[in-house]
């Protein structure tokens, strides 16, 4: 199958490992060129080169830090010089640490909000302009099953993730008119560095250890096992692509059946 990706202009933040990493090279596979971008310059570097000898396509590195707006604008500038236009953005972060409420503080949840909400908000705001002069745009943002499910110990997650699909919602209504679609990607469990973080985390509290952890989260996914990266980029790199050209204000689980949810 065709996705029509092929010369397409892709940014994805947060994609120097992890799930964004596995979004960058699924869509360098349609033959999509590249703006990857995270706070660490090593790591950014090397998964780019990784990327562009596995795929043969075009990989702009940029470290930038998308909770600061001027590092937002920075990119942007450098993606136009570039390539002089910007065809789907994937706006993908980190999450906040885990924490329980009364653990919060001011500094907590302004940094969170910085991260997970201002990011998409301004990285949005900026890349827009130039989707509506194309006349053609993807807008994917990646939030967590939290948006939809709260989980233990991840307040600030549980809060603001809910907000982005309020976003993503209001957004993919004002902007379909101009033919740009904009959706929102829950992953589940996945293995990803972050994740192993937060089984450590609750295994300390718990006096358990890490793999009973990672068991037990498995024992309430009915597929049984944590999602693969690349079983989150497959979804993601089909709303990026022409066959995707009637979904729109969709918040899609990758989850393997965990959110219990009716909708």
């Amino acid at each position: 199958m065709d996705l029509g990706l092929k010369n397409r202009v892709a940014m994805v933040t947060g994609s120097s490992r992890g799930i964004g990493k596995a979004i960058a090279t699924s869509l360098a596979s349609e033959g999509a060129r590249l703006v990857m971008c995270a706070r660490g310059r090593t790591s950014l570097e090397a998964a780019a080169e990784e990327i562009r000898e596995a795929t043969r396509t075009d990989a702009l590195a940029v470290v930038a830090d998308v909770s600061r707006r001027e590092d937002v604008t920075e990119l942007v500038d450098k993606t136009m010089e570039t390539y002089s236009r910007i065809d789907v953005l994937v706006n993908n972060t980190g999450g906040p640490p885990p924490k329980l409420f009364l653990e919060t503080s001011q500094k907590d949840w302004q940094e969170a909000v910085e991260l997970l909400l201002m990011s998409v908000i301004n990285l949005t705001q900026q890349v827009t302009p130039y989707m509506k002069t194309q006349g053609w745009g993807r807008i994917i943002n990646m939030t967590s099953f939290a948006a939809k499910q709260p989980a233990e110990r991840l307040v600030l997650s549980n809060s603001i993730r809910a907000g982005i699909l309020g976003l993503t919602k209001t957004m993919s209504d004002e902007l379909a008119q101009h033919g740009i679609l904009v959706n929102a990607v829950c992953p589940g469990w996945t293995l990803t560095d972050r994740v192993a973080t937060l089984a450590s985390s609750t295994a300390a509290l718990t006096n358990r250890t890490t793999e009973d952890i990672v068991k037990e989260w498995e024992s309430r996914i009915p597929l049984r096992r944590l999602a693969r990266p690349t079983e989150i980029a497959d979804v993601v790199t089909f709303l990026a692509s022409e066959r995707a050209s009637y979904i729109t204000g969709s918040v899609i689980s990758v989850d393997g059946g965990f959110t219990r949810s009716l909708l």
